[in-house]
């Protein structure tokens, strides 16, 4: 699944390529998780603002462009009137558990798992879904109608300097799950999603079954750090491919070649040489070392 640091790679490789980009159509697929909630020919004619990133999701702002000159009384021709932007709402994306998006210069064919396609003068943007889980939705806003609805519920960013070790500290003793569930459910910060998790643990010296409501202070402000460090690592290195994701260019990320625990079972621990241990925790698998993890 597309994590936080995948989803930011994805914003940072369409941001300033589409921005100002003019839309010319919009194609859909098959259904997605939601129905996109406006019509398709109304899209077309508008201009692609700053692409912005909340949690897994991102916003791509449309701006309609109203001729701030018109006079019905003037007999004046202009070619190219002065034009001032005005909100068109935007698209709320979402790449569900195994899409990716990619911008394309000249857009083949679409086949069987492109279920989108915003057709823009830069390329076309498409939405490969193998699972369909992934959502195109139209909102008047990002802080109204569906986004505002989708988006009430995450947690803080992680890097949003208002995160600070008490009120990271103070989220983890809400529950009384888990402390890998909790991170998972994105309620105390997101994007900490399943490897992430795992190699923020591990750094942390935390183990994963740990109650979250039993952590210390030092422990809380640790793996907050290490959830960071492994976010701003995932981001070097262009997030984790393990299946099928790549980057709006096509770009695999090389972060899961680096990984301490995710993935490495029975393999030799990294730091004690112990072996690394998976069990399943909410339906997920979890990967850490008994020993450097301390409950």
């Amino acid at each position: 699944m597309p994590e936080l640091p995948e989803v930011e790679v994805t914003r940072r490789g369409i941001d300033l390529p589409l921005r100002g980009a003019r839309v010319l159509a919009v194609r859909m697929g098959k259904p997605l998780r939601w129905p996109l909630g406006h019509p398709v020919e109304r899209l077309a004619g508008h201009t692609v603002g700053p692409v912005l990133r909340r949690g897994k999701y991102l916003w791509l702002p449309l701006l309609a462009w109203v001729d701030a000159t018109a006079d019905s009384s003037a007999d004046v021709a202009c070619d190219s009137p002065p034009t001032t932007p005005g909100s068109g709402g935007g698209l709320l994306m979402h790449l569900g558990m195994s899409g990716s998006l990619a911008l394309l210069p000249q857009a083949a064919a679409p086949g069987p798992h492109d279920h989108f396609d915003l057709v823009t003068d830069r390329g076309t943007l498409r939405l490969n879904d193998p699972r369909r889980f992934g959502a195109v939705v139209w909102s008047p806003a990002l802080d109204s109608g569906p986004a505002a609805k989708l988006l009430a519920r995450l947690g803080p960013e992680p890097f949003d300097a208002s995160l600070t070790p008490a009120a990271f500290h103070a989220a983890l003793h809400r529950h009384r799950a888990p402390v890998k569930t909790v991170l998972l459910g994105g309620s105390a910060v997101v994007g900490a999603g399943n490897i992430y998790a795992c190699e923020a643990l591990f750094q942390a010296g935390i183990h994963p079954a740990l109650r979250s409501d039993r952590i210390s202070r030092p422990r809380a402000e640790k793996l907050l750090a290490a959830v960071r460090a492994t976010l701003a690592r995932a981001l070097d290195l262009g997030g984790s491919t393990l299946r099928d994701f790549s980057d709006a260019h096509g770009v695999s990320g090389a972060y899961q070649s680096q990984a301490a625990v995710y993935g490495r079972a029975g393999q030799p621990c990294l730091r004690c040489g112990g072996g690394v241990k998976k069990v399943v925790q909410a339906q997920r698998s979890t990967y850490f070392c008994s020993t450097c993890q301390k409950r």
